[in-house]
């Protein structure tokens, strides 16, 4: 099949902002389980036990628990394989990394006066990678009905053919730079002062390819403050740092040469669309909560996370190549320096708070089983200013709802060794659970005390499928994709 393309290159920088999705809202408002390997083997059920550096991630009362000063470093092997079927047609592909995604140390001060109920408070710090965005998708198949063609004309109607013919790209938005990608590339065409109709040919049964591949983390600093009261109440605050960094490169890529009643020597037989996005910010939130001892076995704790306030910053690159031997030579008139990137402005999204409550229940020195029930109405994440997000942020209140999560861990002690397993089930945040399914996770691990020191191993297994489209109009065709996901986790702890 010849697959000869001449390139089409917009690289532009406007101020108008970008089309932000649902889909960008939710990179930021999910958590997965990282930290230490005890907190992921048990599930990331740690909300009324603490005495572990993850778990003052869940509930700030949870540094209180510990007797001594205490510091832990963890890194894990994360393997994702990601399966797709579109139309028909399967594809796997894996992809693993290796990273440092916990460190921190916390410290006990003990209160001096024997008559006071204070009894301690301790200061920690504790670095946490929240989420890791390292991802690839492939899928092909053959489309029976929809074209790229179709992607452009949805952003092109309504929009004067002057507009984009123009040669000045500061002043274009975004719905009209796609517009004139697809007009200038020769996958549309004007049939009006502002409409537009598909170039290609129209008889359907398009092959097409869509990659995917990301990188990049959401990652947390918690500076803790925390006390014990009678030895039974403990509470605690977090002041937290957010920073995330996402790089994400697709390319989508369709073919028409097998299309029934295509010219191979007529008209665009094949083209390429590329998007390079790279979004980076930071962000602040804070935690507050309790446990208490309600015998010395069992124990509640509560805690309450705030949203998080991003700032944010985008920055994409656009690409669109078209095989059309028939076209003639391109406009240069069109061709923009390939150096420039699409620089946009400091935009603002505020994620969903969190309530948790949690159970546990301690058998001595046996071991332990714990539980964490916690809510999240992802309907209420936002972006802002809001009167620039209008449509986005009622994408978001109309397609996302309130989102139920389990998490339960158990342990058990054969003297030095320490035996643990964890279950994980989180419901989808959509309404529609076809666009992205519920979560379920299971865990195990083992521990060892060498006194001093603390070696600790865990294994998850995660599995999740979603229904992304392709593009977010115009071409919502989408591959069901079956996520799943292996960590192998690693921590050393000690005693300072």
């Amino acid at each position: 099949m010849k697959k000869v393309f001449y390139p089409l290159l917009f690289v532009l920088t406007f101020l108008s902002a970008k089309s932000q999705q649902t889909l960008d809202a939710m990179r930021y408002s999910q958590d997965d389980i990282y930290g230490t390997a005890r907190f992921q083997a048990m599930g990331g059920a740690f909300g009324a036990l603490g005495g572990d550096l993850s778990a003052i991630n869940l509930n700030p009362a949870g540094s209180a628990v510990f007797l001594n000063n205490f510091s832990s470093i963890t890194v894990t092997n994360a393997n994702r394989r990601n399966a797709s079927n579109f139309y028909g047609t399967s594809n796997t592909i894996t992809d693993s990394s290796l990273d440092l995604n916990q460190f921190g140390g916390v410290w006990v001060f003990s209160n001096a006066n024997p008559d006071s109920k204070w009894g301690k408070f301790t200061l920690a710090m504790n670095y946490d990678k929240t989420n890791n965005l390292r991802n690839s998708t492939f899928s092909q198949g053959i489309n029976p009905t929809n074209s790229i063609a179709n992607y452009f004309t949805s952003y092109a109607n309504g929009i004067p053919v002057n507009v984009l013919n123009s040669n000045s790209f500061t002043n274009l938005n975004y719905a009209e730079q796609q517009g004139f990608l697809g007009l200038q590339g020769g996958l549309i065409q004007a049939i009006g002062a502002s409409q537009y109709a598909s170039a290609v040919n129209t008889n359907g049964n398009y092959y097409q390819e869509n990659s995917v591949e990301s990188l990049g983390y959401n990652s947390k600093i918690a500076f803790n403050f925390a006390t014990e009261y009678d030895k039974r109440f403990y509470f605690g605050i977090n002041l937290n740092a957010h920073f995330t960094d996402f790089r994400s490169t697709s390319s989508f890529y369709e073919d028409y040469q097998d299309s029934p009643g295509n010219n191979p020597s007529d008209g665009v037989q094949a083209s390429r669309f590329n998007n390079e996005l790279y979004t980076y910010g930071s962000g602040f939130s804070f935690q507050l909560g309790a446990i208490a001892k309600v015998t010395n076995e069992f124990r509640v704790g509560l805690a309450f996370e705030s949203p998080t306030w991003y700032n944010l910053n985008d920055e994409l690159l656009q690409t669109l190549s078209v095989n059309c031997p028939s076209c003639g030579p391109r406009d240069d008139t069109y061709f923009v320096d390939p150096n420039i990137i699409i620089l946009y402005p400091t935009y603002r999204l505020q994620t969903p708070a969190k309530y948790s409550g949690s159970l546990a229940y301690v058998f001595g020195n046996s071991g332990l089983i714990s539980v964490d029930y916690g809510i999240k109405d992802y309907s209420t994440a936002q972006f802002r200013p809001r009167n620039e997000f209008v449509d986005a942020n009622s994408s978001i209140s109309s397609t996302l709802r309130m989102a139920n999560e389990l998490r339960v861990g158990a342990e058990y002690r054969i003297k030095k060794w320490s035996l643990r397993g964890g279950y994980r089930f989180e419901e989808s945040p959509f309404k529609d659970t076809k666009t992205i399914g519920n979560l379920n996770s299971i865990s195990t691990g083992f521990g060892y005390n060498f006194g001093m020191f603390k070696l600790d191993m865990a294994y998850t297994h995660a599995r999740r499928e979603n229904n992304t489209p392709f593009f977010t109009q115009g071409l919502t065709d989408a591959a069901r994709i079956e996520a799943v996901q292996n960590n192998v986790t690693l921590t050393l702890g000690f005693e300072l």
